[in-house]
């Protein structure tokens, strides 16, 4: 990913409001929804929302600009991974400060160390594996389905990565024993991958139900309709009851995400949005010109009370 810095315009000593003022500037100009259909945009938006979630927060921005993650928050390699040790038999103050760069040298220092210790020195020594973490984006679809991604790690690695159905942004998945290798036949580390869920262009989430707003028709709001809406499983048909109206909240049961615990689904809640015909109808403007509706609404009535 590129420097997330750059991403958004800033020098590397802005400010907590220069940063928020960048992205926002950004995210209206390249927003999904501005430029539907535009993979360039898109694109541009996920770069830019990726950069402020990790100069927004103080720690992931410290640890970036101490060269400890990277633009994506994955952990960057360490040259010396060999400090710490299970057993005391080495002084791990003394290991910590010296730092090993490979596994021979480690052993050349436990040789030194234990020479001439007597039966000490024939001890085998292990220790644990470093604990590694990544950030993976998911998209939208990926984390609500569930889904198996490939990542491949600064060292060429690649680790299989199971997403499960109803992931949340910001879930941690733990790799057992996909970390740093051992030492002396120790354990393995952990792999953390951190899923950051990127948004949707009409889906949102909110818990175990899914909100989706539905533009529909004069004609299909008044008189009534049944239509195709989109949902996280496939598009499904329902009803439109005569005289809907903007902001009215219909539901599809069982359409929403399963929860992991219960494994009941959450529903999909549907807000419609009548919209007026996009072209001139000239027999509808004439009809409204002489209509005299025998109940007259005040829709404004609260608002200029």
């Amino acid at each position: 990913m590129k420097d997330p810095y750059e991403t958004l315009g800033v020098t590397r000593t802005a400010t907590d409001k220069e940063i928020k003022e960048a992205f926002k500037k950004l995210a209206r100009k390249f927003h999904p929804d501005l430029h539907p259909d535009d993979k360039a945009a898109e694109g541009k938006f996920k770069d830019i929302s990726a950069a402020n979630d990790l100069l927004k927060d103080k720690e992931k921005r410290r640890r970036f600009d101490a060269g400890e993650i990277d633009a994506a928050g994955a952990e960057r390699p360490r040259e010396r991974f060999y400090r710490d040790f299970a057993d005391g038999g080495v002084n791990a103050s003394h290991a910590a400060n010296e730092g090993f760069a490979s596994n021979e040298d480690l052993e050349e220092f436990l040789r030194r160390a234990f020479a001439g210790g007597g039966q000490r020195g024939h001890e085998t020594f292990q220790a644990r594996g470093q604990d590694v973490s990544y950030v993976l984006p998911v998209e939208f679809m990926e984390a609500v389905n569930g889904a198996q991604r490939t990542i491949t790690l600064p060292e060429g690695k690649t680790l299989q990565v199971t997403i499960p159905e109803g992931a949340e942004d910001r879930q941690m998945l733990r790799l057992k024993g996909q970390g740093m290798p051992g030492f002396g036949g120790g354990m393995a580390g952990d792999a953390y991958v951190e899923l950051h869920v990127e948004p949707h262009p009409f889906f949102h989430r909110k818990d175990d139900n899914i909100h989706v707003e539905v533009p529909v028709t004069l004609k299909e709001a008044m008189l009534g309709a049944r239509i195709e809406v989109p949902t996280i499983s496939g598009p499904v048909t329902m009803t439109i009851p005569k005289g809907s109206n903007t902001g009215q909240t219909l539901r599809l049961r069982d359409k929403g995400i399963r929860n992991r615990k219960t494994g009941q689904r959450g529903h999909q809640l549907i807000t419609l949005k009548a919209v007026l015909p996009s072209a001139e109808e000239h027999e509808l403007v004439a009809f409204l010109e002489s209509w005299q509706p025998k109940h007259p609404d005040h829709p404004r009535r609260e608002m200029l009370a």
